[in-house]
């Protein structure tokens, strides 16, 4: 009996392997829509809504690497596309959203530091895509970006009125500096898809998951900020750490041989 479209068995059907590799980049798509969201609302003044859509493309931009790997569907073209919309979700919008929710009384200085934000997150996402071969998957070299823009974020959802006085604006500044230089970095962060806390045979992960699951539903907006700040504080913390164990460590010399008393 033939088979319909002359079609072997086991093979994989020619529109189902287009929709597979489709399928990561429909994801990227959401991701570069997500930020272009929140840039409209921080313009009409919805911060809430802004920030909650930068935490919305940070998710999808989760599943477009997942579904990539799941179906083996990897490109050039997608890594592209990824690191572009990266750029516009948590490079732009959140500087956007920062002027607009509290740089804007700080006139020129506000805006000027919206953009050092702004450059950060390219050149982070430009040192990475070169880097990315070369490197420690267990690490990150510099913040990466979703986490920087999860800082600033989380802030604007936790008080998402907005800020008109430039003596209250000031406080703005660290929340996007800091992040800033962050990415720019060599500073480590560990990646939490390679985290390891040695409780693979324990429960304690399904029960920590369980309590962080419900601080989240109770009060979202703090578990947000404390989420993105311990995250960057925990990497500086540990940077910090390291470098003065390498200071204090003890310093190993080898000993000299005596000669050899003459002869005679």
């Amino acid at each position: 009996m033939a088979r319909p479209f002359g079609r072997r068995r086991g093979e994989i059907p020619t529109h189902f392997k287009r929709g597979v590799y489709v399928l990561p980049s429909m994801f990227t798509v959401g991701n570069l829509f997500c930020g272009y969201a929140s840039i409209v609302y921080s313009t009409r003044g919805d911060f809430d809504t802004a920030a909650v859509l930068i935490g919305v493309s940070m998710v999808v931009d989760t599943f477009d690497g997942f579904f990539a790997r799941l179906t083996n569907s990897q490109s050039a073209f997608g890594a592209e596309l990824d690191s572009l919309a990266d750029v516009v979700s948590f490079g732009l919008a959140p500087a956007i959203l920062a002027f607009t929710w509290g740089l804007w009384p700080l006139g020129r200085i506000g805006w000027a530091v919206g953009f050092i934000y702004l450059a950060a997150a390219a050149m982070r996402l430009a040192r990475f895509n070169i880097q990315s071969a070369h490197t420690d998957k267990r690490y990150f070299v510099g913040t990466p970006s979703p986490a920087a823009a999860a800082v600033i974020a989380s802030t604007v959802w936790l008080y998402p009125y907005g800020l008109q006085d430039p003596r209250v604006s000031a406080l703005a500044l660290p929340m996007v500096l800091v992040p800033g230089f962050l990415m720019v970095s060599t500073i480590r962060f560990r990646s939490l898809k390679a985290m390891d806390l040695g409780w693979r045979r324990s429960y304690l992960v399904l029960f920590a998951g369980a309590v962080s699951l419900a601080l989240i539903a109770s009060h979202p907006r703090v578990a947000a900020v404390v989420l993105s700040y311990t995250y960057v504080t925990g990497a500086l913390i540990m940077w910090a750490y390291s470098r003065l164990r390498r200071r204090h460590a003890p310093t190993t010399t080898v000993p000299q041989e005596t000669p050899p008393p003459p002869a005679g």
